[in-house]
């Protein structure tokens, strides 16, 4: 038996979000496992290291499988990508030992989430963005998102229906990129909550059109209180990055 660890490529947009759910719900990891069934020749499930919502997108999902099919790495890529729809790809595969998980193993991860700032929105990469008309006072929120780096409790930020068993979790790094119209926000965690990278992009937002200040956007954090923070952002800016 061999464990073998891919990297996924994934437009979400007509999924219903990554994990498996009920007969006839499109998802990727109902397509993934039926790409590689093919190519095993036996049934293959495989363990993501994270779940990612309904319209949210990756282009570093890490997944593991284990199978007793002799394949090389190469017939993996290519036969998957054959079986595959055109909006999943898998990038790469290589051999890992028993001890690896894809979930478990993993120390950090890494989420973007787009914004485009325009008056008109965009026809192109529309399903890869956010669009926001309204211009964003980006100063103030680099200076609200500063509040979030380091071990905090995020239950203003975490879905009423996460799961996790503790809201502590750690941010190495939220940055806020600009690129002409395109704001791109950076967050860069030892894990997530449910919902957290877009009820956080939704609150700095808030900021953005100054309808919180800075200080206000700290005093949220503190309080725990999701129905302090703003409405959770669309998912189509957000994608698991690595």
């Amino acid at each position: 038996m061999t464990r073998i660890a891919l990297g996924i490529e994934y437009d979400g947009t007509d999924f219903r979000g990554w994990q498996t759910q009920q007969p006839g719900v499109r998802t990727v990891q109902e397509c993934l496992e039926a790409a590689l069934s093919k190519v095993a020749n036996h049934p293959v499930a495989v363990v993501c290291a994270g779940r990612t919502d309904a319209g949210v997108h990756g282009t570093g999902q890490v997944v593991h499988f284990d199978s007793e099919a002799p394949r090389e790495m190469k017939s993996w890529i290519m036969g998957a990508n054959t079986n595959l729809p055109r909006d999943v790809t898998v990038r790469w595969a290589t051999p890992v030992d028993d001890a690896f998980h894809a979930r478990f193993s993993a120390v950090s991860r890494r989420y973007r989430y787009v914004i485009y700032n325009h008056a008109r929105p965009p026809a192109l990469f529309r399903n890869q963005v956010t669009w926001n008309y309204r211009p964003l006072d980006v100063a103030a929120m680099r200076e609200a998102a500063a509040y979030l780096v380091g071990e905090h409790d995020f239950t203003a930020y975490r879905s009423v229906h996460c799961q996790a068993k503790s809201p502590l979790k750690t941010m190495h790094s939220l940055e806020l990129y600009e690129h002409g119209k395109v704001l791109v926000l950076e967050a860069h965690a030892n894990a997530f909550l449910m919902h957290m990278v877009r009820n956080i992009a939704g609150t700095l937002r808030d900021v953005g059109v100054s309808k919180l200040s800075p200080a206000a956007f700290a005093d949220i954090l503190a309080a725990k209180d999701r129905t302090r923070a703003g409405r959770t952002a669309p998912p189509a800016g957000l994608c698991l990055e690595e």
